[in-house]
């Protein structure tokens, strides 16, 4: 699946790419308020992009698959990985670009990473601080910091896989645009000709998770952007395929170590 096909949809603004040439120090700082759904295309960096939502819903996609971060959570995009953002209606992004030295052993795939009130306040706090901060002192110092508190940051499952087979990800991408939508196992497995079983065994192999278990996953990330337009959590847990608001919301408990009411609270605050 091309990335910049997923995201050339007719409700997304377009988002320009930044152009810099280098970075002027190891952290470069920026921040953007949108207050439409919007999209960049298909770009990579060289250098590694910690993208905090510290307001809204935040998606990037890569063709490993999606990765989202819902209010005061992070992703993190290693340098040269080829990506698109996604952002929901008025979501706040602050960005820092962070030069390779300065973070190594990322490995080949993003990071949804939690971010801690600390981390939060040295990032409100470099943000003020001159483009062009003095490196040798107490800016120099909190950089140092900022990148520790970066690296122990914890890591969350808030990643959806996409299948290597282009049917099965058009599928997949299906079950995200509509996640009360059916499995419809027999008739995929009839189109791919094959049987359920031999499907089942694909999509395992591919993705690391079962159908149901990407299913779930699926209709849990996408409820984060409309549980943040305060949409009722009833209403959204209908949306998203789920019989009765308590199974949702033991779902999205077990997924996010919180309530839906909980992480909107923590956004707030």
């Amino acid at each position: 699946m091309n990335i910049a096909e997923t995201t050339k949809r007719r409700d997304l603004a377009s988002r320009p790419v930044p152009v810099l040439a280098r970075l002027p120090r190891t952290v470069y700082a920026r921040a953007e308020q949108m207050q439409r759904k919007a999209a960049t295309v298909a770009h990579a960096h060289d250098w590694v992009q910690f993208s905090y939502a510290s307001q809204g819903v935040l998606q990037v996609q890569t063709h490993q698959g999606l990765f989202i971060a819902p209010p005061q959570w992070a992703i993190l995009i290693p340098q040269q990985l080829v990506h698109s953002v996604v952002n929901a209606p008025r979501t706040e992004i602050r960005s820092l670009y962070i030069a390779t030295h300065a973070l190594h052993d990322l490995g080949g795939e993003c990071r949804v990473l939690e971010v801690s009130p600390l981390l939060r306040e040295m990032i409100r706090h470099f943000a003020t601080l001159p483009v062009e901060y003095a490196e040798e002192g107490a800016d120099g110092r909190l950089v140092q910091v900022l990148l520790d508190q970066i690296h122990a940051a914890p890591h969350a499952a808030l990643r959806l896989p996409w299948p290597e087979d282009e049917r099965l990800r058009a599928w997949c991408r299906h079950l995200l645009d509509v996640p009360d939508a059916p499995l419809q196992l027999a008739q995929w497995s009839q189109e791919l000709g094959v049987s359920e079983r031999t499907l089942g065994r694909w999509f395992q192999r591919q993705t690391q998770m079962s159908f149901r278990q990407w299913r779930q996953r699926a209709r849990l990330l996408a409820a984060l952007p409309q549980l943040q337009e305060l949409q009722s959590v009833t209403e959204v847990a209908l949306v998203c395929g789920y019989d009765s608001t308590s199974a949702f919301i033991a779902a999205f408990r077990q997924l996010f170590g919180r309530t839906p009411g909980q992480l909107l609270r923590g956004a707030e605050a």
